[in-house]
């Protein structure tokens, strides 16, 4: 048996990896087309063809994605950037009033208004009587 694997081995080294006139696989037409021979329809509808395969041959939908996210990463950072924190000088900016208001909310966050009742102080039946009128 092992001299037969041998054999079939340098056979097969010395044998052509492809060959033209042999293959089985032949293609229906042939490739590329001589244009001057086509109607200028079937040339378009050919090179509409090759562009729809070549769109989908290097369409990298991941990477389009990514940087799509990074893209309005970056716009949304600067927007904040000048809307929030860009200096105008000693004349001010039109986003002032918005600077203001988002400060009292930063500072607001942590705190505990008045008007509000605190959970810890009330007892159960309140907070169920409460809910039970309201509604």
């Amino acid at each position: 048996m092992l001299p037969t694997t041998v054999f079939r081995a340098a056979a097969a080294s010395q044998k052509a990896l492809f060959d033209f006139h042999t293959n089985p696989y032949k293609a229906k037409k042939l490739w590329p087309p001589d244009f001057t021979k086509l109607t200028p329809k079937h040339q378009f509808r050919l090179e509409r063809r090759y562009k729809r395969r070549a769109k989908l041959k290097w369409a990298r939908p991941k990477w389009t994605k990514a940087m799509k996210l990074a893209q309005w990463g970056c716009m949304a950072s600067v927007l904040v950037y000048g809307v929030l924190f860009m200096d105008g000088g000693s004349r001010g900016t039109p986003f002032d009033g918005f600077r203001q208001w988002v400060k009292g909310k930063k500072a607001s966050v942590w705190t505990v208004d008045d008007a509000q009742p605190q959970m810890d102080n009330l007892s159960s039946n309140e907070i169920r009587t409460s809910d039970s009128s309201s509604h």
